[in-house]
């Protein structure tokens, strides 16, 4: 006898209760609605955003440290290590550039500022100097200076990721050089660290459907519709043009390693939902390090190219400056010449690097590119304040992508990446599995480039056991 089919009520409540995507989802519309009809509210329920993002924010560092450290020591080679660095510089510097050509491409055929005849006399700066906070963005030897720790505690304390960055380097080099023979029980007890680290990220991740829920109705409730309409040339012309870019980045991935952008985006609907509900890339760090992973990306590279790219491979905001410092030349009726545009784009290579955590970063690259032309009132950065916080969804998006995109490409050109589980993984063949869910009896080989591979069934039964199972989709 054929068991009886669930009815509708109880398939959309079962959803609701595993599917954590769909949990974000709905969260998300009612932070829409909510926000919409009680915009008062906005401020009320900020703090469920915020305070996931500063728990999140608590095991990034850590995180990063742990996975950085065992990838170097299980590699066994630190000069892999400096290549896989390399081209990621590499990667990033190719990627970001081509990111503000389009950008200002795009902006001289939309002319999106065109028209409005804007005097900057009339605006008010007082509001950009609050969103700055009073800050500068760092100049390339401060840059490189604060990316080396004056403290071990202290690069954790302030979550400076580089300087973490800086410290698993030397010491997963140290554990190389020492060997297992010196140090037999430091590389057990960080791995045991890191399973713990993923295990609070689970925990976390539980509380995301009301972190989206309250930073969507603070969106909507502090800024309401009504921006749609004055900036809506430009708001859709910077989205346009970075789903444009993101089908080149698929080009190239697909060239590269042969795997679809489109079904890495379905395999991380989670996150990129996540990442979009809350404005935030650093919220789904941990976990995009966990599906690269298991998706056939070495520890190592996702160690390093990961965390580096939050600071040097920003596609989506160099995107938004570019078009950015068009939209505002054009509104106040200023012409930039060819020369100009291209002093824009190498300001723009160097401003836009290390903008990650600094108050007002945008306003502040704005600013310089503005300043170093000569031809554009500074102060006419103002006419972005309405809509900035509109785009972060899209420089959120864009940069995440970039960079998962990096990972793969990175890692192919190193050997590090096993494609064939990738396009398993991708293809929903194998099913991904929370680390901290993991059961001991389920059985975890190596693969040939050295990431976790834990076969998981996609199963009624393996639901009911309380494991978030993603049933694959063909």
């Amino acid at each position: 006898m054929p068991p009886p089919v669930p009815s509708p009520t109880r398939r959309v409540a079962r959803i609701l209760r595993t599917s954590l995507f769909a949990q974000v989802a709905v969260a998300l519309v009612l932070g829409i609605v909510v926000g919409r009809l009680w915009p008062d509210t906005a401020t009320t329920f900020q703090p469920l955003g915020d305070g996931f993002i500063r728990l999140i924010k608590t095991v990034i560092s850590p995180l990063v440290f742990c996975v950085v450290v065992v990838g170097i020591a299980k590699a066994g080679n630190l000069k892999a290590f400096g290549r896989i660095g390399l081209k990621a510089l590499i990667w990033f510097e190719v990627a970001s550039t081509a990111a503000l050509i389009i950008g200002l491409v795009a902006a001289n055929v939309v002319s999106p500022g065109s028209g409005m005849n804007v005097d900057p006399s009339q605006l008010d700066t007082s509001a950009v100097d609050d969103k700055t906070a009073g800050g500068s963005l760092p100049s390339t030897t401060e840059f490189i200076l604060e990316a080396l720790p004056q403290s071990a505690v202290g690069a954790f304390a302030e979550n400076s990721l580089l300087q973490v960055l800086v410290l698993a380097c030397l010491v997963g080099a140290a554990l190389l050089h020492l060997g297992q023979t010196k140090v037999p029980k430091i590389l057990p007890a960080i791995e045991q660290a890191q399973e713990v680290i993923f295990a609070i990220v689970g925990f976390v991740m539980k509380l995301a459907p009301l972190a989206v829920f309250g930073a969507m109705v603070h969106l909507v409730g502090e800024y309401g519709l009504g921006v749609m309409k004055t900036y809506g040339k430009l708001i859709i012309l910077c989205y346009a043009v970075a789903a444009i870019f993101l089908v080149l980045l698929g080009v190239a991935l697909k060239l590269v390693t042969g795997l679809s952008l489109w079904k890495f985006v379905r395999y991380t609907r989670e996150e990129m939902l996540l990442a979009l509900g809350t404005a935030s890339s650093e919220s789904v760090l941990p976990r995009m390090m966990q599906k690269l992973r298991q998706a056939g990306a070495r520890d190592d590279a996702v160690g390093l190219v990961l965390p580096t790219g939050y600071s040097f491979n920003l596609d989506g905001a160099s995107i938004y400056l570019s078009i950015g410092t068009l939209f505002i030349a054009q509104a106040v009726g200023v012409d930039l010449s060819l020369s100009q545009q291209i002093t824009v784009v190498l300001v723009l290579m160097l401003t836009s690097k290390g903008m990650a955590g600094i108050p007002g970063s945008a306003f502040l690259a704005l600013s310089a590119t503005a300043s170093s032309l000569g031809a554009i009132p500074a102060g006419a950065v103002a006419l972005l304040l309405g809509v900035d916080r509109i785009m972060d969804s899209m420089r959120v998006v864009t940069n995440l992508l970039g960079n998962c995109v990096a990972v793969f490409a990175v890692s192919k050109w190193e050997g590090a990446l096993d494609t064939e589980r990738a396009k398993k993984m991708l293809d929903g063949e194998i099913a991904f599995v929370e680390e901290d869910d993991a059961d001991e009896d389920t059985p975890k080989t190596k693969t040939a480039a050295g990431a976790p591979k834990t076969e998981a069934p996609a199963s009624e039964d393996a639901a009911s056991e309380g494991a978030e199972v993603k049933t694959p989709v063909k």
